[in-house]
C-alpha cells in the first residue's frame, strides 16, 4: 500500500486502510471476549458488535501505538488486546446510558435496553466492565490498570453529574465542558496513553499523545451535541433533538439561553418540564439556537481544541501515522453523525 509521500495528506480511507488488519484482529478479539455463559451477556455483545460503530477508540490506540513504535510491531498483540479492551468498555458504557436515558433507538435500531429489558443491560454492562478489565490484567501493568480504573471512575462522576443536572435549565458553560472531559475527552486520553505503553513510547510520548486525544475528544463531543440539533435522524441512528428530551441542557442550548429573552426560556422549560416536543415543538428549539449563535459558537470551540491536537502532533516526526492522527482531527469537525 502506498503510504504517501512526506508532508502528504491522507484521506479518511487511508487512515483506516494503515491500521485495518489490527483493526480486524481487535474485532475478533471483541467477538471471542464478548462470549459469556450467560446467552443474554454473549446475544447483547454480538447485537452491539453487528452495530458496526466508528472504531475510533481502538484506531486512536492503534495509530498511537504505531506513532511511537513505527512499523517494528513490538508492541502489535498488546496493542490490538487493549484495542479491544477500550472498545469493551465503550460498549458497556452505551449499555447504561440507553438505560439511564430510556433511549429507544441506537445507531437506527432498537436500542438493547427495548429488546432485553433494563435489568438486563445494565447487568451485561457490567460484566462487559470487568471483562475488559480482566483482558487488560493479562498484559501485567500497573500503568495499563490504572489509567483504565481512574478513567471509568471519571466517566461513571460524570454520568452522576449529568443525572443531578438532569431538567435543570441554568447549566452553564463550565458544567457542560465538565461532562464533555468526564464522559468522552478522557477515554480519549486513555486510548493515546495505551497506545503510547503498547508502543514502548517514553514518557514525554505518552503524555504529548495523551493531551492530543483529549483535545480531540473535547473536540468530538461538541460535535455530537451538535449534531443532535443539526444531523437528520437517519444519518444520526437516533432521533435529533433527544438529549433535551431526555432533560439535558448541552452547549449549543446553554449559548442560546444566554441571549434569550425570558419567553424563549419558557419554550425550553416547558421541553425540559414535559419531557417531549408536543407542546413545543423540536423546531421552535432549533430555531432559538441558531438565532443566538450557538450552533456555530460550538462548532468553533470544538475547532480550537482540533486546532491544538494538530498543534501537538505537529511536535512530532513526519510519518503516515501522524499524518493518519492529523487526518482524524479533520474527521472529527467534519463528520455528520
Amino acid at each position: 500500500m502506498n503510504l504517501g509521500k512526506v508532508g502528504q495528506a491522507i484521506t479518511a480511507r487511508e487512515i483506516f486502510d494503515l491500521i485495518q488488519d489490527d483493526l480486524d484482529l481487535v474485532e475478533k478479539k471483541i467477538g471471542a471476549e464478548s462470549v459469556a455463559s450467560a446467552d443474554a451477556v454473549t446475544a447483547i455483545g454480538q447485537y452491539l458488535q453487528s452495530a458496526g460503530g466508528k472504531r475510533l477508540r481502538p484506531a486512536l490506540l492503534l495509530l498511537a501505538a504505531k506513532l511511537v513504535d513505527g512499523d517494528t510491531r513490538a508492541g502489535a498483540a498488546a496493542a490490538i488486546q487493549l484495542g479491544a479492551v477500550v472498545e469493551l468498555i465503550h460498549a458497556a458504557t452505551l449499555l447504561h446510558d440507553d438505560v439511564i436515558d430510556a433511549a429507544e433507538t441506537r445507531r437506527g435500531r432498537p436500542s438493547t435496553n427495548v429488546k432485553w429489558g433494563n435489568h438486563t443491560c445494565v447487568l451485561a454492562g457490567d460484566w462487559l466492565y470487568m471483562q475488559a478489565f480482566q483482558i487488560a490484567l493479562r498484559e501485567r501493568d500497573f500503568q495499563i490498570l490504572d489509567l483504565l480504573i481512574g478513567v471509568t471512575q471519571i466517566m461513571v462522576e460524570g454520568e452522576l453529574l449529568q443525572l443531578e443536572r438532569i431538567g435543570k435549565i441554568d447549566i452553564g458553560e463550565a458544567d457542560c465542558m465538565e461532562l464533555v472531559d468526564r464522559k468522552t475527552a478522557r477515554l480519549f486520553s486513555v486510548c493515546a496513553q495505551l497506545g503510547a505503553l503498547a508502543g514502548r513510547g517514553d514518557s514525554a510520548a505518552r503524555e504529548r499523545l495523551g493531551e492530543c486525544a483529549w483535545n480531540l475528544g473535547m473536540a468530538f463531543q461538541l460535535v455530537d451535541d451538535v449534531l443532535d440539533f443539526t444531523a437528520r435522524e437517519k444519518t444520526l441512528g437516533k432521533p435529533v433533538g433527544g438529549d433535551l428530551r431526555e432533560g439535558k441542557v448541552t452547549l449549543p442550548l446553554v449559548y442560546a439561553l444566554e441571549r434569550a429573552t425570558a419567553e424563549e426560556r419558557k419554550l425550553v422549560a416547558t421541553v425540559l418540564r414535559e419531557r417531549s416536543y408536543q407542546t413545543v415543538p423540536f423546531a421552535r428549539i432549533l430555531a432559538l439556537v441558531e438565532k443566538y449563535g450557538g450552533i456555530d459558537r460550538v462548532r468553533y470551540r470544538a475547532q480550537i481544541f482540533t486546532a491544538k491536537a494538530r498543534q501537538i502532533l505537529s511536535e512530532f516526526p513526519d510519518s503516515p501515522y501522524q499524518r493518519a492522527l492529523v487526518a482524524v482531527t479533520d474527521l472529527v469537525t467534519g463528520r455528520d453523525h
